[in-house]
């Protein structure tokens, strides 16, 4: 504001200083906000980074999803048709547009159009416009590879099992739904725009596909720096510089063969820029850009048993960055592009001229390294260090630890290994034994603490303790010990969650924090409270939550004021996702903790409403009944549940416990035992069904059970105290004996 700007107001408003000042505050405020940077589209990029926009045509970025027409469809729509278990679907054209007929949300053939094309290679995918501003994701696909290699073809994504329209993997449900599962990663500014309230989407985006500003930020601040080479413009006016390549060198070392960085760089920023797409997450706050941080916008996923063999590699659909950041190549501060052209996405060389950027050929491109004839396959670096496995059908994706082949865990763990997978004629003893007699003994792993703790071994709250303290080893492996020593809680654990809560690893705070309500309420603050001033978002928002319903009155006033932000953003996260049940069952748990029995019981039924077969919903449901008092009205969620969800053990044995409550024992019995029996069933469920056989006079039956759960739970403490505590009523003191000592390895 210039000083005649100033006279004028004070002249013609008669305003005092004061008032003045708080004026030029707020015109600052909104110049600043008015300046803030919009995105302006690729063409506007064109005509400064031609060479880049050239590069960038016709890559996968570029072709990620486009309007249905002749140039982008790539299937046969000329009234072709596909068969899945009886139900026949037929693609065809009708004036100049794309129809698919097939079975709706009723199971009913029903022609619709296709509105978008969703991806190009090695399969296409296709949109379909439903009410509300919903758009689903159809399941049957279109094989892009040529007809030499089995494309050319229609196909079904889940080929080997019938989903009919009931299933909560049918095309029209939620898990197919574009707004939430997709949209983000294959569009530009994408905003999702769910209203809880009307149940509809008005998703939005600056550009269809992924462009320039999905990776660089919004441009206009850049465009004005350009157009003005102002000064005062700070980097350029971009949001985030992708320099960490500049100046940089890699220097081999003749002596191991490996390369070096001429010096060390911060290397995050254009991972976490990649990670916000090429990672398994989610999508929890729409603000999200290129510069954040991963935690401060997505919810990643830890190597856990669904995604991850125990020892790292991938085994669901998981995107990269977590096999990644367990590599050693991301430790020596290796970038996605130091391997991919960052706008082609094409590899930077061919075969093992990739690898050669970094690793001497004349030390491993050779026969005495890889043990395989020069130029055949088992020569190739990616066939042992970048095993491969198919998703969707048709699309290998080689894993990106770049591990070294470990036949040996395979001999332990049952995980995979490179070399049987080429040499299935030859047993995992054998190629281990072949590396062992070439290369010596292999060195200790993560992956032995990670099983160790999925199958509770009586040794894995010593190894994960021990994996949670390597500050050398992957945090995202340190995170996932955290998580796996939530069932372990004896008082060397909650040393070790104190250290977790202060670790300088964002992961191992996040992995903290994902487990806190597995310890009781009564003792989480300890833990809880260090993440609510932890710099990610993500860590904080589930620390908040874990601390709901917990008295905070002795915090200090600046501890309360963390607390009431965190938990802001938690409710602003899953009100962000309120389309899926999670965030649903979320917010009613939040709510029940608070005491608001009326808004959880809400989103308990909306969480049902969206998606039936959720099971936690019937249970959580049913518990919130239990506390204020009402088991009858509990008890009719639960049999609702049983009527929709696919596996009814957790439902079944909840009803089992209801009915403990309700001194119905027969038939309490019958649901426990069902639940204990079932091939889902948990350490839980047949620790519960033994003591309730006890506890009606059956401690034959009971010592049984658990000497069948203690063979497959040999880890669960409960399960050996009662085994010596049941032992010992009954007169066996040996066999008591024989698990006292058991027990005393576990707990000494």
């Amino acid at each position: 504001m210039s000083v005649n700007e100033q006279r004028y107001l004070l002249y013609y408003f008669r305003l005092n200083l004061v008032q003045l000042i708080l004026i030029s505050i707020l015109i600052t405020f909104i110049e600043a906000f008015s300046h803030a940077a919009d995105f302006i589209g690729t063409e506007t990029c064109r005509n400064c980074h031609l060479s880049e926009y050239t590069a960038w045509q016709g890559s996968h970025h570029d072709l990620a999803m486009q309007p249905a027409n002749e140039k982008t469809i790539l299937a046969d729509f000329n009234n072709t048709t596909f068969k899945y278990f009886g139900t026949v679907s037929t693609f065809y054209k009708k004036n100049n547009q794309f129809f698919v007929k097939t079975d709706g949300p009723d199971g009913k053939l029903t022609d619709y159009p296709i509105a978008y094309t969703f991806g190009v290679f090695p399969l296409q995918q296709y949109l379909i416009k439903f009410p509300r501003g919903r758009y689903q994701v159809l399941s049957i696909a279109w094989d892009t590879r040529s007809k030499e290699e089995g494309g050319q073809r229609w196909f079904h994504l889940y080929p080997d099992e019938q989903i009919k329209h009931d299933d909560e993997l049918h095309w029209t449900g939620i898990n197919q739904n574009w707004n939430h599962m997709c949209a983000d990663c294959h569009s530009t500014n994408l905003l999702k725009n769910y209203d809880h309230n009307t149940k509809t989407y008005n998703t939005t985006w600056s550009e269809i596909n992924v462009t320039c500003e999905a990776c660089h930020g919004p441009g206009s601040m850049h465009l004005e720096w350009a157009r003005k080479k102002d000064p005062a413009i700070k980097s350029k006016g971009l949001s985030i510089a992708f320099n960490e390549r500049q100046d940089t060198k890699w220097i081999i070392d003749t002596k191991t063969g490996n390369a070096r960085r001429n010096y060390k760089k911060n290397s995050t920023a254009e991972i976490e820029a990649c990670a916000q797409c090429h990672s398994r997450r989610l999508t929890s706050f729409t603000d999200a850009r290129p510069e954040h941080a991963l935690l401060d916008n997505y919810q990643v996923s830890l190597l856990t048993e669904q995604l991850y063999h125990a020892d790292g590699q991938i085994n669901g659909e998981v995107y990269v960055y977590g096999s990644f950041v367990q590599s050693k190549m991301y430790h020596a501060g290796v970038t996605c592009s130091d391997c991919h052209q960052p706008h082609s996405l094409k590899l930077r060389a061919k075969g093992n001229n990739l690898c050669a950027q970094c690793h001497l050929p004349d030390k491993y491109n050779k026969a005495d390294h890889h043990l395989h004839q020069p130029g055949s396959e088992g020569s190739q670096c990616i066939n042992c260090h970048m095993s491969s496995k198919t998703y969707m059908v048709v699309d290998p994706r080689r894993d990106h630890s770049f591990r070294i082949p470990r036949p040996d865990m395979t001999v332990k763990m049952d995980v995979p290994n490179a070399c049987t997978q080429c040499h299935k004629d030859k047993s995992a003893q054998w190629a281990a034994g072949k590396l062992k007699q070439k290369f010596g003994d292999p060195q200790p792993h993560y992956g032995e603490a990670l099983f160790a703790g999925r199958n509770r071994l009586p040794d894995a709250p010593g190894l994960l303790s021990k994996l949670v303290l390597d500050n050398s080893k992957p945090a995202i492996a340190r995170a996932t010990a955290v998580t796996l020593l939530g069932q372990f809680l004896v008082q060397e654990t909650a040393q070790v969650f104190q250290i977790a809560a202060n670790d300088e690893r964002p992961l191992v705070g996040f992995g903290l924090a994902t487990i806190l309500d597995a310890i009781p309420a009564q003792q989480r603050l300890p833990f809880a409270y260090p993440l609510l001033y932890d710099d990610s978002r993500i860590t904080r928002a589930l620390a908040a939550r874990a601390l709901t319903g917990i008295p905070l009155q002795n915090l200090p006033a600046e501890g309360t004021t963390k607390f009431n932000q965190a938990l802001e953003e938690y409710k602003t996260s899953q009100l962000f996702n309120a389309d899926r049940p999670e965030s649903l069952v979320n917010l009613a748990g939040m709510y029940t903790s608070q005491g608001n029995a009326r808004l959880a019981k809400q989103y308990y039924q909306d969480a049902i409403s969206v998606a039936p077969w959720y099971t936690p919903a019937y249970i959580n449901f049913a518990d919130l009944y239990r506390s204020v008092g009402n088991d009858k009205a509990g008890e009719s969620v639960l049999r609702k549940g049983l009527s929709q969800v696919t596996d009814k053990t957790a439902i079944q044995h909840t009803l089992g416990l209801l009915q403990v409550r309700q001194k119905n024992m027969p038939e309490a019995l019958t649901y426990l035992r069902i639940a204990a029996e079932s091939p889902t069933t948990t350490d839980r469920y047949i620790y519960v069904y033994a003591i309730a056989l006890n506890s009606v006079g059956k401690p034959k039956q009971a010592l049984n059970i658990l000497e069948q759960g203690h063979k497959k739970f040999p880890a669960n403490t409960d399960m050996l105290y009662a085994l010596v505590s049941i032992n010992k009523e009954a007169g066996n003191q040996e066999r008591a004996q024989y698990f006292e000592s058991r027990l005393q390895k576990l707990v000494p």
